[in-house]
C-alpha cells in the first residue's frame, strides 16, 4: 500500500525522522493559512498524487510544475491552480493524476542533497540501506551510470539496527565529524519506522543538509506489506482509494491480486508464478495481457464469480485466458465460478480455459455442458495461441 508524502512524513516524524514543518491542505484557503502560520518568507508548495517525478512533471496544460517554491503571500494562488488539475509527471503515465490536496511546507536552505533509502532486499532476505550523495535525481540513472556512487549495507535481522552502520553510510557520504552522529540517529530511527510498520519500503530523495547543518527528509516515499495491514488499522486508514485503479480496489474486497495492465488479453489464474508463466507465453506469441490477476491456492467459487466479474469489467479486454493448475484448488470450484460469473453478466469476448490437476475432467465436463462458447485449451502453448488469435480477431 502507497502513502502520500504528507502521510508519508507524518509517520516517520512519529519515528524521530526530521522532517520539515508543514500541514496539507484540500483548498487554497487552507494552503494560505497554514503558509501564514509556518511564519516563513518563502514556502513549497507540492502537488499530492501516488507518483513520482512531481518537481519535473506539468500539469495539464500549463508550465506549472507539481513542486514549487514560492513566497508565503502566495501560497493560495499556487494551490488553487494545482487543486483539481491534473498532474503528469513520468510514473503517473500521460492520463496523469488529479491533484486533491497539497502540502504546504516552510522554506529551507538547502546546501547539499542526498539519497538515502531503507527496504527489504529479496536476495539478502534482510533490510538494506541505500545511500548516494547525488540525491535529487533519479537513483535508476545513477546505479546505471555511476554504480560506484552507491553504497548499500545490509541491516542483520537477527541484530537488528547497530549504529556503525550509520556511521558507516555518513563516511560514504561525506558528511563532517559532527554531522556523523545526527545521521546515524536518523538511520535508526529509519530503522524503527521499517520494522514497527511492517514497511517494505522507505525512500527519502532527496535528504538535505541546511545551510545550519541540519539533516532533514525533503521527500518521503513509504510503501507497506499488505499483509500486515491487519496488525496497523491506523496506516490502513491512511489508504488513498482515489489514488488507485477501481479494478485493483474492486478486487482488494474479494481477496484477489489483481495489478492493470496496457493489454488486451485478460489473465485469471491461481499461483504467482504460473501468472508469471502465463503472461511470459502469451507475450512469446504475440499478446499483450491486460491485468495479472491471482485467485490464490484455495479460491472459492464466490472469489472465482467475482474474478472473472472483474476481469469482464475492464473495457480494453478482447479475449480472456483462465489458466488454472488444480492441487488445492479444485478446478471443477474455477469451472462452477467462471460459469456462474459468466451467465451473470454476459460474456461479451471469447473465453480460452486451460484446467489441469484436481478435479480437471470435472471442471471441463461443467464447461462443455454449460450452454456457453467457451474454449477449451489443451496445454499452455494452446492455450496462448488460442487466446491471441481471439484477442486479434482470428
Amino acid at each position: 500500500m502507497k502513502i502520500h508524502e504528507y502521510q508519508a512524513k507524518g509517520v516517520l516524524g512519529g519515528f524521530g525522522v526530521p522532517v520539515p514543518r508543514g500541514e496539507a491542505a484540500a483548498s487554497a484557503g487552507e494552503a494560505q493559512a497554514i503558509a501564514a502560520k509556518l511564519g516563513t518568507p518563502k514556502v513549497v508548495v507540492k502537488a499530492q498524487i501516488h507518483a513520482g517525478g512531481r518537481g519535473k512533471g506539468r500539469f495539464r496544460g500549463t508550465d506549472l510544475g507539481g513542486v514549487v517554491v514560492t513566497d508565503a503571500g502566495q501560497a493560495g494562488v499556487i494551490a488553487g491552480r494545482m487543486l483539481g488539475n491534473v498532474l503528469v509527471t513520468k510514473q503517473s503515465g500521460p492520463e496523469g493524476r488529479e491533484v486533491r490536496r497539497v502540502l504546504i511546507e516552510e522554506g529551507m536552505s538547502i546546501a547539499a542533497e542526498y539519497y538515502l533509502a531503507l527496504l527489504l532486499d529479496r536476495g539478502a532476505q534482510a533490510p538494506m540501506f541505500i545511500a548516494s550523495a547525488e540525491g535529487g535525481t533519479e537513483i535508476e540513472e545513477v546505479a546505471a551510470a555511476r554504480p560506484e556512487a552507491i553504497v548499500k549495507v545490509t541491516v542483520d535481522p537477527i541484530t537488528g539496527f547497530q549504529p556503525w552502520i550509520g556511521r558507516k553510510l555518513a563516511f560514504a557520504l561525506g558528511l563532517s565529524p559532527d554531522q556523523v552522529g545526527p545521521f546515524a540517529k536518523m538511520c535508526g530511527a529509519l530503522h524503527a519506522a521499517l520494522v514497527g510498520t511492517d514497511a517494505s519500503m522507505i525512500e527519502i530523495n532527496p535528504l538535505v543538509r541546511l545551510a545550519d547543518g541540519r539533516m532533514v527528509a525533503l521527500d518521503a516515499k513509504v510503501g507497506f506489506d499488505d499483509n500486515a495491514l491487519f496488525r496497523h488499522p491506523e496506516i490502513r486508514d491512511l489508504r488513498d482509494l482515489s489514488e488507485e485503479d477501481p479494478l485493483e480496489v474492486e478486487a482488494s474486497k474479494f481477496g484477489l491480486n489483481y495489478i492493470k495492465l496496457d493489454g488486451n488479453i485478460a489473465c485469471m489464474v491461481n499461483g504467482a508464478g504460473l501468472a508469471m508463466g502465463t503472461m511470459d507465453i502469451i507475450k512469446h506469441h504475440g499478446g499483450l495481457p491486460a491485468n495479472f490477476l491471482d485467485v490464490g491456492g484455495g479460491a472459492t467459487k464466490e472469489m472465482v464469480t467475482n474474478a472473472f466479474r472483474i476481469l469482464l469489467a475492464d473495457p480494453h479486454v478482447r479475449a480472456v485466458l483462465i489458466n488454472i493448475f488444480g492441487g488445492i484448488m479444485r478446478c471443477d470450484v474455477v469451472a462452477e465460478g467462471v460459469v456462474a460469473a459468466a451467465k451473470d453478466v454476459g460474456v461479451r469476448v471469447p473465453v480460452v480455459v486451460r484446467l489441469e490437476g484436481t478435479n480437471a475432467e470435472r471442471g471441463r465436463e461443467i464447461l462443455s455442458t454449460s450452454g456457453l462458447a467457451f474454449r477449451v485449451a489443451d496445454g499452455m502453448r494452446d492455450a496462448a495461441e488460442k487466446v491471441v488469435a481471439a484477442a486479434a480477431g482470428r
